[in-house]
């Protein structure tokens, strides 16, 4: 068997998973992206243990480790996809920055001191109102 044709599928499969990670914004469309690049992992090692033709299938044994792990963090993250699809309404990546601490609640981070002058100020605005 030629090594070349199991290795530019997997170079297909892993490059169209990054191109999915970084482009897609939907939590589960990244998480497919993130199999994607997990199966073309695996492609590799079996071809390679094809072509060194070892005698313990080393790269087959780890093959199956890899989709044992990749089944946990599916199943983990669907949930916590779930949760913040039920919480928000939406499964927006960029929207997940809202789900931070404002700087205020943290006295130690550097913008806590911006925050606590501020919020007086909007105090006063909505007394006022």
């Amino acid at each position: 068997m030629h090594l070349a044709y199991p290795a530019v599928l997997s170079v297909l499969l892993f490059c169209t998973g990054v191109y999915g990670v970084l482009a897609r914004r939907n939590a589960i469309l990244v998480l497919m992206s993130v199999e994607l690049m997990l199966n073309a992992v695996n492609l590799n090692l079996v071809a390679f243990d094809v072509w060194l033709r070892d005698a313990l299938h080393s790269g087959q044994a780890l093959t199956l480790f890899t989709i044992a792990i990749a089944a946990a963090e599916i199943g983990i993250g669907l949930a916590i996809v779930l949760m913040v699809y039920r919480n928000r309404g939406s499964s927006d990546i960029d929207r997940l920055r809202d789900t931070a601490e404002p700087p205020g609640d943290d006295p130690d981070h550097p913008d806590a001191a911006a925050a606590d002058t501020a919020a007086p100020a909007t105090q006063k605005a909505e007394a006022t109102a």
